[in-house]
């Protein structure tokens, strides 16, 4: 697990009532968690924080446009919520939170995270190093 990247999602959780934040690719496979998150549970939020998105990419057709790109997901349950975004290309943000939990802080909160993480998960370009003889 790529510390860093742990590091800049318990960030998340400094919002009151955020609970647990995972970054998943988006075939399914954790790339970051939050250090409180148990591993196995955070394999199994990422595997089905894939199907959700696909899912919900899916309905764009409701909203009389099929062509429109998903932003987000929103999950509620008696006792909290699940968000799940895009971080970029290929890559989702989930976290979850209580439901005293204020969305407009989190959602912010996670866009300003997918800002940051779209920094360190973009490879930049490599430089000409000349032909090898």
């Amino acid at each position: 697990m790529n510390d860093d990247l742990s590091w800049m999602l318990d960030s998340a959780l400094e919002i009151p009532g955020a609970l647990h934040a995972v970054l998943i690719s988006a075939d399914g496979l954790l790339m970051a968690r939050t250090q409180d998150f148990d591993k196995d549970d955070a394999d199994r939020v990422a595997a089905a924080m894939s199907g959700v998105q696909s899912l919900s990419r899916t309905l764009s057709f409701f909203c009389e446009d099929p062509g429109q790109n998903w932003r987000q997901t929103l999950v509620e349950f008696d006792g909290g919520w699940v968000f799940l975004i895009s971080a970029g290309e290929g890559a989702y943000l989930g976290v979850s939170a209580s439901p005293e939990v204020d969305m407009a802080d989190i959602t912010f909160r996670m866009q300003q995270l997918v800002a940051q993480l779209g920094k360190r998960l973009t490879t930049p370009p490599r430089e000409n190093l000349g032909a090898r003889s």
